[in-house]
């Protein structure tokens, strides 16, 4: 495998295997199994760009859940979401601070010469593949907007 992050499941997995941890080894034999359909049954050599988005994926979808859990006040599903998010942020790459996503933004603006929100997409479409798996698409949204005009 040509990923470190993947090995470092695996090597999480065994862990949680000894020492019994059911919870981790389930939150863990789940991720593992969302990369290996991403990679290996699609025909495609893990690497850790893939996996750190289908880290940032598994994040988003227990966000998610976590949203609809507060709703149904269901404070022990909530508790059993987090956990797995706190697991799985250990395999993101660093995320960006909002300052650090703001300077990224106005390097783009000024690259793509843009000064009005209906231009959005321009700035975007530069900026993406600058902050990808490495900040929170809305984040990123949310300043673009408040820089732009």
């Amino acid at each position: 495998m040509a990923s470190v992050v993947m090995d470092q499941i695996m090597s999480d997995i065994k862990e949680a295997m000894k020492s019994k941890n059911s919870e981790a080894l389930l939150a863990l034999r789940t991720l593992h199994a969302a990369i290996k359909d991403q990679t290996v049954n699609a025909g495609i050599d893990v690497t850790d760009e893939i996996v750190a988005s289908v880290v940032n994926k598994a994040i988003k979808q227990r966000l998610d859940a976590i949203e609809q859990f507060t709703t149904a006040a269901r404070q022990d599903l909530i508790d059993v979401e987090q956990k797995q998010i706190d697991l799985f942020r250990k395999y993101q790459p660093q995320q960006l601070t909002q300052a650090e996503i703001e300077v990224l933004v106005k390097q783009c603006i000024a690259e793509s010469g843009v000064s009005t929100k209906k231009e959005m997409g321009k700035v975007m479409a530069l900026l993406m593949p600058k902050v990808k798996g490495r900040s929170d698409g809305k984040l990123v949204n949310q300043v673009v907007q408040s820089l732009l005009t």
